[in-house]
């Protein structure tokens, strides 16, 4: 009623047992004309001139772009609802949505795309207090942004926190801390059970049983995670714990053995008489497997240079030359260190600096974005094979507002027909990622209706961050002092465009304080 009254609505509808339909005209919520028609079973909905009788209304709209994407929004939460009903969305003369009837994953798939069907766990628990079914994502589906996540009850769409906290507590320790994860859950409950009227727009729900469906709904989501992965959690908790036998060595086979060091008991480091003449004595590795200098070693382990194990032990520790030698050790040492493949340490004049690799990079990436933008110096790489990617109506209609956008970033996309297109280009510096997940979510970020400057800064920052040092790859001595060099050259060192720090520095005398 509430669009009728600020639109002219024109309605065809038919039901299964008669041969004609009616059309049926309103304007403002004034019936202009109903009469026979022949039409198809179903009802067709024709919404013109919002807002023609309120003009001032419409000083207060969006962007086309932005507004059909609230209807495509609302109109995908009603779809979800009936997957037995076939639907069709049309904007402007173009079909954004031809979905036929069907089941549940097939209408999920029809609107959302192909890939998420691999990604979908079905979940269905019956109950004295509601039932649960729908599907939920697979923890390998998590990604931060563009996330399908829809709650829906005796056929209505909700939004509830504390039960999204129950999904997300299941995937805690399978997903990348700031990941989610997908899920379509419907909840049939008896109408008595809840209040749907404390929210001006009906998506907020009362339960009165609250905490027990929220039981419910965790152990439903458990049971769906732990039937794909092969093995349910062990609970504690409850009664009928599993016998786990005690360790017992004298039941081992004969080859179980405890293994062996090998070590010289006699071996003192601080005496001046050498007993062995290999490195490894030298250096004071008695323990069999011991590295040699001249082998492979990590790049995260402290090392001193190699002419320091020249010196006899007499004169390395000796009281008057203990000084130059130490002063000699810490100009031969490295500058950088990294920390479990994320940290980068390195001693500055007020203490220990701590930078986090892959923050530092994606400030450096996105200033030296923005640079090459403004210069009009983006370098695009043509690809060998152009890759087809599938985009929803949603993302479909995101593109074709900032296309030309994604055109001066180095991406060069050419449609195939339908919802594919072709991409033949991308920015130089993003070969070998998934481009298609990447374009997705640079969708999901693009927002319309901001400003061209801010539009170019969130696409330097989402590239940024796609392409920046992932944590966990070890850096040689002199790619991370090109990486600190590269920051103290930005012009805001502390913070990454989404306001993360990217460094700490630990002053030297909260290290002397820790030492006592």
């Amino acid at each position: 009623p509430s669009i009728v009254a600020v639109s002219q609505v024109e309605l065809k509808t038919r039901t299964a047992d008669d041969t004609l339909g009616t059309d049926i005209c309103f304007s403002g919520s004034k019936v202009l004309s109903q009469e026979p028609c022949a039409c198809q079973q179903g009802a067709n909905f024709k919404v013109e001139n919002l807002f023609f009788n309120v003009p001032a209304r419409r000083k207060f709209l969006k962007s086309n772009a932005t507004e059909l994407n609230h209807v495509i929004t609302a109109f995908e939460r009603i779809a979800l609802v009936y997957p037995d009903i076939a639907f069709t969305l049309h904007s402007n003369g173009a079909e954004l949505y031809n979905l036929r009837a069907g089941t549940l994953r097939q209408r999920i798939v029809e609107v959302f795309g192909k890939r998420i069907n691999a990604d979908l766990l079905p979940l269905s628990v019956e109950t004295s207090v509601c039932g649960l079914s729908g599907f939920v994502g697979k923890p390998e589906s998590a990604k931060k942004k563009g996330v399908r996540q829809f709650f829906f009850v005796n056929g209505r769409y909700m939004r509830h926190p504390y039960f999204h906290k129950a999904v997300q507590s299941v995937y805690e320790r399978m997903v990348p801390q700031g990941e989610q994860v997908p899920y379509f859950i419907y909840f049939d409950i008896n109408p008595h059970d809840i209040d749907v009227n404390i929210h001006p727009t009906k998506t907020e729900i009362k339960f009165e049983s609250e905490q027990t469906v929220y039981q419910i709904l965790l152990a439903a989501v458990r049971d769906a995670v732990g039937t794909f992965s092969g093995a349910s959690a062990i609970e504690f908790d409850v009664e009928g714990k599993p016998d786990i036998p005690m360790f017992q060595p004298e039941n081992q086979s004969a080859d179980f053995a405890m293994p062996k060091v090998d070590f010289d008991p006699q071996y003192n480091p601080f005496t001046a008489t050498k007993h062995h003449s290999s490195p490894k004595a030298d250096l004071g590795m008695g323990v069999t497997g011991a590295k040699n200098l001249d082998g492979d070693i990590d790049s995260s382990t402290v090392l001193v240079g190699q002419d320091d194990t020249h010196e006899p032990p007499d004169t390395l520790f000796a009281g008057p030359v203990q000084e130059s030698a130490a002063q000699e050790l810490e100009d031969k040492a490295p500058a950088h260190y990294q920390y479990k493949g994320k940290y980068i340490m390195t001693a500055v004049k007020s203490g220990l600096m701590v930078v986090d690799q892959h923050r530092a990079h994606v400030r450096v990436l996105y200033e030296d974005y923005l640079r090459r933008l403004s210069a009009h110096k983006m370098a695009s790489q043509k690809v060998l094979f152009p890759q087809q990617v599938e985009l929803s109506p949603k993302e479909m209609v995101t593109l074709a507002t900032v296309k030309d956008v994604f055109s001066e970033f180095g991406f060069e996309l050419s449609p195939l027909g339908a919802s594919s297109y072709g991409i033949n280009a991308i920015p130089e510096g993003l070969e070998g990622m998934d481009i298609a997940s990447l374009l997705h979510d640079l969708l999901s970020d693009a927002d319309a209706e901001s400003p061209l400057a801010k539009i170019h800064e969130n696409m330097a920052a989402s590239l940024a961050s796609a392409s920046a040092i992932p944590y966990g790859q070890v850096l040689s001595n002199e790619e991370m002092e090109d990486l600190t060099n590269r920051l103290f050259q930005c012009s805001n060192v502390n913070y990454t465009p989404d306001g993360h720090a990217t460094l700490c520095i630990i002053k030297q005398k909260d290290i002397e304080t820790m030492f006592g």
